[in-house]
């Protein structure tokens, strides 16, 4: 026998469209407190860095590939990695890799150097130092990348900072009519022809490389976000590529 009447099923169903509205307004409001609080108190952190996590009473902020976790009264500050044990998901690498993804695909093509295999598999974006030796060797090999069908998206990263050897290299580069031959001979210590030009580029692929949590160059950003600091030979690469995908 069903205790539940056709009228007290239409009111507990009126009762439930009600009530969702005012759950998600709270959440909201609730939101809205916790980004006012992280303004406030942090500089360079905006209200839209702060969102709603997995975990229930927390949030999390993210600036760039920075992950920390602030608790919904804004007392508790978080950081460090945040794992699912039941599902076995570093949660935090998750957040890291969908924010490289973003600031990767914010690059356009005209702003980075790119070398291209004639049939294209797989795209990776690579921070590079001119003088850094791994760099060289991985550049050395550029052929190989590209016969692996590994499309190479050159950032430039002078590890050692403005004003540096390194970083007038980089903006020589930049200002090449030829900036892929340009590369090439700067990293075998050849003159190549260069004019002024704006530089800004150099000054934005630096800032990225610091937003995405490189330790070290090379740097490659795979295509799902995955970072690996350091020089990878192209068909390891291509193998961490196929186990990241899960091809």
């Amino acid at each position: 026998m069903n205790l539940i009447t056709p009228r007290i099923g239409m009111l507990i169903a009126a009762l439930g469209l009600l009530a969702a509205p005012v759950f998600a307004a709270d959440d909201e409001a609730e939101l809205q407190k916790v980004r006012e609080t992280v303004s406030d108190m942090f500089n360079g952190i905006q209200a839209d860095d702060v969102y709603a996590s997995d975990i229930d009473g927390w949030y999390t902020i993210r600036k760039g590939a920075i992950i920390a976790y602030i608790s919904s009264d804004g007392r508790y500050l978080l950081q460090g990695d945040l794992i699912d044990l039941v599902d076995q998901v570093n949660l935090s690498e998750k957040d890291r890799n969908g924010a490289r993804v973003k600031m990767m695909t914010s690059v356009a093509n005209d702003q980075a150097i790119i070398f291209t295999p004639q049939t294209i598999r797989h795209t990776v974006t690579v921070f590079t130092d001119i003088d850094c030796t791994f760099c060289r060797r991985l550049h050395s090999q550029i052929d190989e990348y590209m016969e692996e069908g590994i499309q190479i998206r050159y950032l430039l990263y002078p590890r050692s900072g403005p004003a540096s050897a390194s970083w007038v290299k980089a903006e020589q580069v930049w200002c090449s009519d030829d900036r892929n031959e340009a590369l090439t001979l700067a990293k075998l210590d050849e003159n190549f022809d260069s004019s002024q030009c704006d530089t800004s580029a150099v000054s934005a692929h630096y800032a990225m490389g610091q937003d995405v949590g490189l330790r070290g160059t090379p740097a490659i950003v795979l295509e799902d976000g995955t970072l690996f600091s350091g020089y990878l030979p192209p068909k390891q690469l291509t193998e961490a590529i196929a186990s990241a995908l899960g091809e």
